[in-house]
């Protein structure tokens, strides 16, 4: 691209260039017939016991992918601090006797729990990554909210990431404003109050729409009930009281999507420890199977 040889529609390409569909890409000639080699990327190695810690998570596994119930405090992908214990550092372990490497398709916060789906195959990530891309899949998540929403809502608040937060102002996080501001992106999540304890404590069931950084944290925050052991947006209110661990109560609690292969396929993944003590705790039922998002838009 730096020297001009690839053009679209006849004019030198840029990087921030949009495709739309018609459009003619012209590529160097000698490129027109080599393969494409998967980058070598230098990783952090792994932790020792890799291969047990990642097998604990599979709750499935089939011919194009496999889900992991991963636990709260391990990271979707490797960043600064991280080093090698992140779920994508650990996949090595799941590749077995395949030619290719198992891939993410998707990602969880470091402090969320729950379904990860994780592709076997370049086509079954091709497929998966597309039914993601066009909004074909049905998230679920659990969390317990500091406070009690009303019984069922929306929250369209589009989201925009500032700076100036934390010690010192060095964080970032995403802020709940109205569209059309600045760089936001829309965000949509639909919600439903499985149960309280009280007026103090609820149990939100999050549909998110769309899938932006710390969507369902900013939304739940934006409603005034933020989510128990989030101080990124919930601050002191967020702490964990009494029994309540500190620790983030967010958990991907469902996912339906398409199989690779033809079909649907839906996948539930059981809440963490701390979660399952808070359950237990306000006698919230950790098995509930009620669905109350049948008559809300996939998309």
């Amino acid at each position: 691209m730096r020297t001009g040889q690839v053009r679209i529609d006849g004019k030198r390409a840029k990087a921030g260039d949009r495709l739309e569909a018609g459009q003619a890409i012209r590529i160097p000639p000698q490129l027109g017939n080599e393969p494409v080699a998967e980058p070598k990327r230098p990783r952090a190695p792994a932790p020792k016991d890799a291969d047990a810690l990642i097998r604990g998570m599979v709750i499935h596994e089939d011919a194009s992918l496999f889900v992991l119930n991963k636990p709260s405090g391990i990271a979707s992908q490797g960043g600064t601090g991280i080093g090698g214990r992140h779920i994508d550092g650990m996949l090595d372990a799941l590749q077995g006797k395949k030619r290719q490497r198992p891939r993410l398709v998707h990602r969880l916060d470091r402090d969320t729990s729950g379904v990860l789906v994780i592709a076997r195959t370049l086509p079954a990530a091709a497929a998966l990554s597309e039914s993601l891309r066009r909004r074909d899949a049905r998230k679920i998540y659990w969390a317990l909210v500091k406070g009690v929403p009303r019984h069922r809502g929306v929250v369209k608040k589009a989201l925009e990431k500032q700076s100036g937060f934390g010690e010192g102002g060095r964080d970032e996080r995403m802020a709940a404003v109205d569209t059309g501001t600045g760089q936001a992106k829309h965000a949509t999540t639909y919600y439903v109050v499985m149960g309280s304890a009280a007026d103090q404590y609820a149990w939100v069931a999050l549909h998110p729409i769309t899938g932006r950084t710390h969507q369902l944290r900013a939304h739940m925050a934006h409603l005034g009930t933020p989510i128990v052991g989030d101080f990124k947006y919930g601050g002191e209110a967020a702490k964990g009281r009494g029994e309540l661990d500190d620790t983030l109560h967010l958990h991907a609690r469902e996912i339906d999507i398409a199989h690779p292969e033809g079909g649907r396929f839906n996948v539930i993944a059981t809440l963490p420890p701390h979660m399952m003590r808070a359950w237990a705790l306000f006698g919230f039922d950790p098995n509930s199977r009620i669905d109350l998002f049948d008559d809300e838009p996939k998309r």
